[in-house]
């Protein structure tokens, strides 16, 4: 909850600011903490105005922001400043606002006596489980200043992954929507019109311009109905898929539908590969490592893949041996990773799988994209002709009549 305070510094002069506290007396005393003597602390009233910009949704903050202030603190910690020091510096360089509350927040915690991990762990809309595993795991071998500079290469490794086979989507997703509208209102404006002119001549129309007369007068009379049935059912499917059984059954579906279930199936292997070599290079342990890659692979079917394998490998079973009897793991990541427990080089090999996958999925959308080109060309052509064949030859018989 944010807190709107005015209060005056060690010299008299008026300061004002805003900080995030759980409530009044932690605000006050996160205001304290800063050495202030306080006026006022009055809870911030959310503002909802799109004019102004305010709602959660402008002010998230991103993927490249974490990647960025995690280079900044790994920077700072390896010139040897101090946690506290670094929070408070970053707090009053970042242009986010609420980055800005969100690093005062955790400045207030590190003040208060908290470790970084246990401040960060307060945001987990921005650092995650497996972001707070790591730092927790920095502060216990001293070495947070890699740990912030590896996080901050896995965050971009992952950025570029994800994005990469987004942005493969966004131009077909783009112009067949743009196909689908016009259809819409051809088929409800346009054809209508030239339909009672052909009914009017009275000459037998083909049967593939019956069918779309037929489906403009559907749409023009039940239009509005078409749109509540949309509506209703995209918010029933949006609701099935927040229950464990609708998320299952969807991600049950990404991988199994042609070319693009294996293209999911390379993403979530990069990310369990990476996780793990990232997790496992900085000294976590493996029960630990897979917990963590567990929260975060966001996938049902690999998190309890993975969380079968955490109860087998405290079991005292090897980590290669049990995800070997799993089909969603391709037998060479389980082969590979016997490999590197027999030579104590795990690490390394998962890094090496890890980017084996990473080119699997840039080469995947590279193939999508040109498979999908050709064939949104052939599809759209096909509605456009048939559309215009079943307008244009009735018309054209009826001139050729006269």
């Amino acid at each position: 909850m944010l807190f709107s305070y005015k209060a005056t510094d060690a010299t008299k002069m008026t300061r004002e600011g805003v900080v995030d506290a759980q409530n009044m007396d932690a605000a006050i005393r996160a205001v304290e903490q800063r050495g202030y003597t306080v006026i006022s602390v009055v809870p911030l009233k959310e503002k909802k105005s799109l004019l102004n910009l305010e709602i959660d949704w402008f002010q998230r903050v991103s993927n490249k922001e974490v990647v960025i202030l995690s280079r900044q603190i790994a920077t700072l910690f390896e010139a040897q400043v101090s946690a506290l020091r670094i929070f408070r510096l970053l707090a009053t360089e970042a242009e986010n606002p609420k980055l800005q509350n969100i690093l005062n927040g955790i400045s207030d915690e590190l003040q208060g006596g908290s470790t970084i991990s246990r401040a960060l762990a307060r945001y987990p809309e921005v650092f995650t489980p497996f972001y707070v595993s790591m730092v927790k795991s920095g502060e216990e071998s001293g070495k947070l200043n890699e740990v912030f500079m590896y996080l901050a290469d896995y965050l971009d490794r992952m950025y570029e992954v994800v994005s990469k086979a987004k942005n493969a989507l966004i131009y077909p997703a783009f112009v067949i929507s743009i196909f689908i509208a016009v259809m819409v209102l051809m088929l409800t404006l346009v054809i209508p019109r030239i339909a009672e002119i052909l009914t009017e001549s009275g000459q037998q129309l083909p049967i593939y311009t019956r069918i779309v007369i037929g489906l403009s007068n559907f749409m023009t009379h039940y239009i509005g109905l078409i749109a509540v049935f949309l509506g209703v059912a995209g918010t029933l499917l949006w609701q099935f898929k927040k229950t464990d059984a609708g998320a299952r059954t969807i991600d049950s579906l990404k991988l199994d539908i042609p070319f693009i279930g294996d293209l999911y199936q390379k993403l979530y292997l990069t990310r369990i590969c990476d996780n793990l070599a990232t997790m496992l290079g900085s000294g976590v342990s493996m029960v630990q490592a897979l917990e963590v890659t567990a929260e975060v692979v966001d996938n049902i079917i690999y998190r309890e893949v993975l969380e079968s394998t955490v109860v087998a490998v405290k079991g005292g079973r090897s980590f290669a041996d049990t995800i070997s009897e799993y089909p969603e793991i391709p037998g060479v990541l389980a082969q590979m990773s016997k490999v590197g427990e027999e030579t104590g080089s795990l690490g390394n090999i998962l890094t090496t799988l890890s980017k084996f996958y990473n080119r699997e999925v840039n080469n995947s959308v590279d193939t999508l994209i040109g498979l999908i080109e050709p064939a949104m060309i052939v599809l759209l052509g096909l509605g456009v002709g048939t559309l215009l064949a079943s307008v244009l030859m009735p018309i054209y018989n009826l001139t050729s009549a006269i």
